[in-house]
C-alpha cells in the first residue's frame, strides 16, 4: 500500500502563460514513450517546466545515488524539470566553498544541521517556499523541521533519515554457535569475548575511511554512547556545549569505545590489525561479515545499502542487526539518527517545485520502496521498507516513546562537529590519549 495525500503545488499564472503549458499534463519535448507508462496524477500538483534543469549535489554515491536518480524519474518526466544529480565524498568540504563562489548547485542535499547553519550565516541559501514549509508541517516533527530553520528562518524540509547504532551480524553464526541477540551493553562485550574465544579472530569489523569526511563512523561510536551511558538530557548539553566536550561523562564513552575499536584482540576482523580500522572505506568495512570473517560491525539503518547485490537482510538471512542495547535492560530504548536537508542556493519555481516534491510523502514512499533507506516523514508506509531492519527503524521514528537525539557531530558547529571531531577520532586511534583528544576538541570550540 501508498499513502497519497498530496497538496496542489500553485504556479502563478503568469509563470503559466509564459510557459503555454498546462497543470495536468506531460507534454512539449518529453517522449512520449518516456511518459507513457506514467500516471502523472501525483506530480500535476507540482507544474510543468518545459525544457529545465536542476542541479542538484550532495554525498550520496553509487547504489544510492542510482536509486536517487530513480525516485525522481516519474516526476522529471511529468514536469518537464531535468535533475542533474553530482555526488562527491567532497561534497561537505568543498560546498560553502563553491556558495562563495557563486558556483554551487541548484540544491544541496545537506547531510549537517550544523553544516546548514554555516551555510544560512554566509548568506548564500534562499529560504523555502510555502509549499516546502507546508509539507514540513504536514509530515515532520516539530524537532525535524527545527533542524532546517536558522534564526526563526526555515530553509529545509528533511529528506531521508536514519537510526544509529545498529549492530550487523550474520543470523547464521549466531544460530550455529547459541549466541544470543545482547540485551545490555555489558552482555555485548560478554559476546565479543565469547566469539574472540570460539573463533580466533577478532569480532568486530570497523573502517573510518570516506574522504574528507574520514573519521565520522568513529564520532557515530561516541554519540551512542554518550546517549546511553550519560542519558538524553546531558547529551543535549554537550552538543550545544552547555557542557564541555572533555566532561568525565564523554572520557567514559570513549574509553567505552576505546575497549573495541583500540584493543588488538577486537578489530579489525578480516580486514588486518588495529591501523586498518583508519584506512579502511566505511563502506567495505563490514562486508567480512559475509565470509565468516567478522561477526560485529556497528553502523546505521542506511548500511543496508551497502552490502553487495543479492545479499538477504532478514533475522534468518544473510545477515540482520539488532540495535545497540542500553545500559540496564529495562532502560527505555533511546537511538541516535541523521537525516538530510536540500538546502537551495538558487531562488527559482523550478527549483522550488523539486524541493517541495522531496519534501512529499509521494518521494518518500517512492524512494523508501526502491530500497536502501528510510524517511522519518510521517506519510510514509513502513511497509514499502525493503527489509525488516528498515521497517523497523521508520516505526522507531514514528514511535512517539523513542527517546530520539539527531547525530551530535551533525547539530555541532562546523569547526568541531565536520573538522575537530572528525580529526579527533583518527589521531585518538592513531595512539593519541583520551584525554589529549576531547581536551584538543573542546579547544576548537568557537568562542562566540
Amino acid at each position: 500500500m501508498k499513502l497519497t495525500r498530496h497538496r496542489r503545488w500553485i504556479v502563478p499564472a503568469a509563470a503559466v502563460a509564459a510557459l503555454g503549458l498546462t497543470l495536468t499534463a506531460c507534454t512539449g519535448d518529453i517522449a512520449a514513450d518516456d511518459a507513457a507508462d506514467v500516471d502523472c496524477g501525483p506530480y500535476e500538483e507540482y507544474g510543468t517546466f518545459e525544457g529545465e534543469t536542476v542541479t542538484i549535489g550532495g554525498t550520496i554515491q553509487d547504489v544510492e545515488a542510482d536509486r536517487l536518480i530513480e525516485s525522481w524519474k516519474d516526476f522529471e518526466s511529468c514536469t518537464g524539470i531535468t535533475i542533474d544529480y553530482q555526488g562527491s565524498k567532497e561534497f561537505e568540504a568543498q560546498i560553502a566553498v563553491q556558495a562563495e563562489g557563486g558556483n554551487a548547485p541548484d540544491i544541496g542535499i545537506v547531510p549537517q544541521p550544523g553544516l546548514l547553519q554555516r551555510l544560512a550565516a554566509g548568506d548564500w541559501l534562499v529560504p523555502a517556499s510555502e509549499a516546502v514549509e507546508a509539507n514540513a508541517d504536514e509530515f515532520w516533527s516539530e524537532d525535524w523541521k527545527t533542524y532546517g530553520t536558522v534564526d526563526d528562518t526555515f530553509y529545509a524540509a528533511p529528506l531521508m533519515a536514519s537510526v544509529k547504532g545498529f549492530i550487523w551480524y550474520s543470523p547464521t553464526e549466531f544460530e550455529e554457535n547459541g549466541y544470543e541477540v545482547p540485551t545490555t551493553l555489558d552482555e555485548l562485550n560478554a559476546l565479543a569475548d565469547q566469539i574472540a574465544a570460539d573463533s580466533g579472530r577478532q569480532p568486530w569489523c570497523a573502517g573510518m575511511g570516506s574522504g574528507d569526511a574520514t573519521g565520522w563512523p568513529g564520532t557515530d561510536w561516541i554519540e551512542d554512547y554518550v546517549l546511553r551511558q550519560a542519558g538524553a538530557d546531558f547529551y543535549d548539553q554537550w552538543v550545544t556545549h552547555e557542557v564541555p566536550f572533555n566532561s568525565p561523562e564523554v572520557v567514559t564513552a570513549f574509553d567505552t569505545v576505546g575497549d573495541v575499536l583500540k584493543n588488538p584482540e577486537m578489530v579489525n576482523g578480516g580486514l588486518g590489525d588495529v591501523s586498518t580500522v583508519i584506512s579502511t572505506e566505511f563502506g567495505d568495512a563490514g562486508l567480512p561479515i559475509l565470509d565468516g570473517e567478522c561477526s560485529l560491525h556497528h553502523q546505521a539503518s542506511f548500511y543496508e545499502g551497502f552490502w553487495p547485490e543479492g545479499t538477504e537482510v532478514a533475522e534468518d538471512g544473510d545477515v540482520y542487526a539488532f540495535l545497540l542495547p542500553p545500559v540496564n535492560a529495562d532502560d527505555p530504548q533511546a537511538v541516535t539518527g541523521g537525516g538530510e536537508f536540500p538546502v537551495a542556493f538558487t531562488d527559482s519555481e523550478t527549483v522550488e517545485a523539486v524541493r517541495a516534491y522531496l519534501s512529499s510523502d509521494t518521494w518518500a514512499n517512492n524512494r523508501v520502496e526502491l530500497g536502501g533507506v528510510i524517511s522519518a516523514n510521517s506519510g510514509l508506509d513502513p511497509e514499502v521498507a525493503s527489509s525488516e531492519v528498515l521497517k523497523q527503524s521508520i516505526e522507531i521514528l514514528q514511535d512517539e516513546n523513542t527517546t530520539f537525539r539527531f547525530d551530535g557531530s551533525d547539530l555541532m558547529p562546523g569547526a568541531v562537529g565536520s573538522d575537530s571531531f572528525w580529526k579527533g577520532i583518527i589521531n585518538w586511534l592513531g595512539g593519541e590519549s583520551t584525554q589529549q583528544t576531547v581536551d584538543t576538541i573542546e579547544s576548537s570550540w568557537p568562542k562566540d
